[in-house]
């Protein structure tokens, strides 16, 4: 095996001094495998080009094997292992896992499912977020961690947990989320008969006497009150929040000048990341671009022609929307390497896709990326998950192109910021709402803020994800793809803003209790346009309303909304129905529409604001950042660079590869 086959170089003084730009790692699982192994994985790590590490989310049992007798020594020879090959720790507290013995000493922790069955041990994520018990555990385990290696040369960073939420556990059904419900909605309502009128519980005669009648929204003959389930889901995404922020409170006071991070997961809403993000230095998420493409709302064509590279979307997208969840500073500490396990149909990247998915982190301004995993381990449930090695310790093809992003990135030093051009404002409560209420099967702001930003991105501009509370001056565009709750702030911003503004269909439709609001949608936006959307309707496939643009004809469908207004609209369908809404910079948009429809209505925005717009093959993409431009080839076929992108080639040629990077300076 090659881990016989390497012997270990002690003189760790001769590996290239790390350069400070993006740095790579990979989440390696000491207590995996035999310690004589660590160092030689020290240092195969280091001389592939890996200067960070991720261990120790998952060892609680390790790490304290039965109640508080805490085994340190294997932790204490990992880290320094680690730490003298060149490797920066970044450190998990291992709350994901809690051991077998807590969880029989605290039966009562564990989350409940939306059938009131109780989620046992066996697995991970095992644990109901309002449990105070839990709580209690988490912070003692944190504490005992941040105590020992909270002023470890070795250890850089930390890591909160791991995947919050992760396997559908954000919101809990049990006996510890029911009592903290409560008392969460007397603190938000102040009495009963607040609450009754907030929620209009005089429908179906669901008034309650006390916030001790109110139960949990699950188990109901028919759908609960829909403020009710969105009470209960602020509250779950808050539990989420407060529980983050305890350990984060308790590494910053015992590890100060360390990063703290949390590792988010790709299209899972189940908790407001904003809020969580606040709390944190570095937002992190875990990219598996393959996985996501099987996993979620993509065409049976698009599976098939981006099966082994993803969708060209699915990266950018997570990395945009993380860079904004914790003022700009965003890594990936879990990037896939090879197939993996989880999803539907698991097939290996095209050769290159790692390296791309690398060079493309680095354009959109990431820290880290990091690799999971290091080894591919042969037992248990993620045994089929390929890694930068094989079980036998032989390279992965991965491994490969890790030393070629090294030397790419190497080569081109600090990225810098990407200029202001596009603002995506998206909400997390947004895509409750729509999830409680779609009014149309597979409807959902998540997907239709996805739709948007592709569109926008195969017009080749730069786009940011923000947060309905972010101050939006000097962009050129502003979107607003599904915001059903918008309050009076915002629309303040917006129109002191210079950009161009378009909002989507269902846009200012609820208020913040989830009802119509007064004088119908989209609420306060009336303020800065004369319109109203006096019906709302929702079209199975096949049916819509065609439509053509100087660019081609377009299709709407799905989401359609009838308005009233004083004067008239734009981009009618061929019978005559308008489906753009405009008042000086405010565009409203009526309709879902399909790619076409999108290319059109958003590149009139675009032209309007004076943006330059690509014309892009299928599967090519483009970033600028730092006076750069990356172009990316996610086609299974070679492509051309784009017209229009000029200066001088760092990286690559005009003709790029499948899987092919070309960056350009100028």
């Amino acid at each position: 095996m090659v881990h016989d086959m390497i012997a270990p170089d002690n003189d760790f003084a001769r590996l290239p001094a790390p350069v400070e730009v993006m740095r790579l790692g990979t989440c390696y699982y000491p207590e995996h495998w035999p310690e004589d192994w660590w160092a030689q994985d020290a240092f195969r790590m280091a001389a592939m080009g890996l200067s960070r590490v991720r261990i120790g989310e998952f060892a609680w049992s390790r790490i304290e094997p039965e109640p508080g007798r805490f085994d340190w020594g294997w932790l204490d020879r990992a880290i320094a292992t680690l730490a003298e090959a060149g490797l920066g720790v970044i450190l998990g507290t291992p709350t994901a896992t809690p051991p077998k013995w807590l969880v029989d000493a605290m039966p009562d922790m564990v989350a409940v499912d939306a059938q009131g069955k109780p989620r046992k041990f066996g697995s991970r994520r095992h644990y109901c977020f309002s449990h105070l018990g839990y709580r209690a555990e988490a912070a003692r385990i944190t504490a005992a961690m941040a105590e020992r290696y909270g002023a470890h040369p070795g250890v850089v960073a930390w890591q909160t947990d791991n995947e919050y939420g992760c396997h559908d556990t954000t919101v809990s059904y049990s006996d510890a989320a029911l009592a903290g419900f409560r008392l969460w909605l007397a603190a938000r309502y102040g009495s009963i008969a607040a609450l009754n009128a907030a929620w209009g519980t005089v429908f179906w005669s669901m008034e309650y006497r006390s916030f001790d009648a109110v139960e949990l929204p699950h188990l109901t003959v028919t759908v609960p009150h829909p403020a009710h389930v969105l009470a209960f889901r602020r509250y779950s995404s808050d539990q989420v929040a407060e529980f983050n922020r305890i350990q984060v409170e308790i590494l910053r006071n015992a590890s100060p000048g360390r990063d703290i991070c949390h590792n988010f997961m790709g299209f899972y809403t189940e908790f407001d990341h904003h809020r969580v993000g606040a709390d944190l230095d570095v937002a992190a998420w875990d990219s598996y671009p393959l996985g996501f493409l099987e996993q979620y709302w993509f065409s049976d064509a698009d599976k098939a022609d981006y099966a082994r590279q993803g969708h060209p979307d699915i990266a950018a997208f997570h990395h945009d929307l993380y860079r904004g969840c914790s003022g700009g500073r965003w890594s990936v500490m879990e990037q896939q390497p090879g197939p993996v396990n989880w999803a539907r149909y698991n097939p290996a990247p095209l050769p290159g896709m790692v390296r791309l998915w690398t060079l493309e982190a680095l354009a959109h301004g990431a820290e880290l990326v990091s690799y999971f995993r290091w080894r591919q381990v042969p037992f248990a449930q993620e045994q089929m998950h390929a890694g930068l090695l094989r079980p036998d310790s032989v390279e992965a093809p991965a491994a490969n192109e890790v030393r070629d992003a090294a030397s790419d990135i190497a080569l081109l030093g600090i990225t810098g910021a990407a200029p202001k051009s596009v603002a995506l404002i998206f909400s997390y409560a947004g895509d409750w709402v729509t999830e409680i209420e779609p009014h149309g099967a597979g409807q959902r702001a998540l997907k239709q803020a996805f739709d948007w930003y592709s569109a926008l991105r195969r017009m080749g501009l730069d786009v940011d994800i923000v947060s309905p509370d972010a101050a939006l001056d000097g962009y050129s565009v502003v979107v607003l793809p599904c915001v059903p709750i918008i309050d009076e702030a915002l629309v303040d911003r917006l129109a002191q803003c210079t950009a161009q503004v378009v909002v989507g269909p269902r846009g200012g439709s609820k208020t913040d209790e989830l009802a119509i609001p007064d004088g119908l949608p989209p609420g306060p936006l009336q303020s800065q346009m004369s319109l109203k959307v006096t019906r709302c309707e929702s079209l199975r496939p096949g049916m819509g309303a065609d439509g053509t643009s100087d660019g081609g004809p377009w299709r709407v469908q799905g989401w359609i909304e009838e308005i009233s207004a004083r004067f008239p609209g734009e981009m009618p369908t061929d019978a005559g129905a308008a489906t753009v809404w405009r008042a000086g910079a405010l565009r409203y948009v009526s309709v879902q529409g399909d790619a076409a429809y999108l290319d059109a209505m958003l590149g009139a925005a675009a032209r309007d604001a004076g943006l330059e717009r690509l014309a892009m093959a299928e599967g090519v993409r483009v970033r600028r950042a730092g006076g750069r431009t990356f172009v990316f080839n996610y086609a299974a076929e070679a492509r051309v660079c784009p017209e229009g992108v000029t200066g001088e080639f760092l990286i690559g040629g005009p003709v790029l590869d499948p899987a092919g990077v070309s960056v350009l300076a100028g």
